[in-house]
């Protein structure tokens, strides 16, 4: 056992070396915890393509949550902007959650709602709606 900690000393501390990186995982339970919530939901997926699409759809809500903006109105975007057909790595970059126009053109579209730009529910209550 002594040799097995000793062997791998360089990768068990690596974290020591950058400030950036965290020797808590508590983020990344945090990340995943919705995970167990959507388990039981991912039994109804009846075909493979069904698991994959619903994976896509949350992993990238996800990631929007994770470039802080609001979930809603960038998928509402995303839907008015992405055209039928596929698009190549170039297009899809410039629609990602991460660019700043994208950001802010969220940021605006939750202000005119009267939504926090950073709420990560982010849909509209039901009155605003009508």
């Amino acid at each position: 056992m002594r040799s097995y900690k000793k062997n791998r000393r360089p990768y068990l501390t690596a974290y020591l070396e950058d400030g950036r990186c965290s020797f808590s995982n508590n983020l990344s339970g945090n990340t995943i915890r919705p995970f167990t919530f959507g388990r039981k939901n991912w039994l109804f997926c009846d075909t493979p393509n069904e698991a994959q699409a619903s994976a896509i759809v949350y992993t990238m809500v996800e990631m929007v949550k994770a470039n802080r903006v609001n979930v809603y109105h960038y998928l509402t975007y995303l839907l008015e902007k992405m055209p039928n057909d596929r698009m190549n790595d170039e297009k899809m970059d410039i629609l990602a959650p991460w660019n700043e126009n994208i950001k802010s053109e969220i940021e605006h579209r939750a202000n005119d709602a009267n939504q926090s730009y950073v709420n990560c529910q982010g849909a509209p209550a039901a009155e605003s709606i009508r």
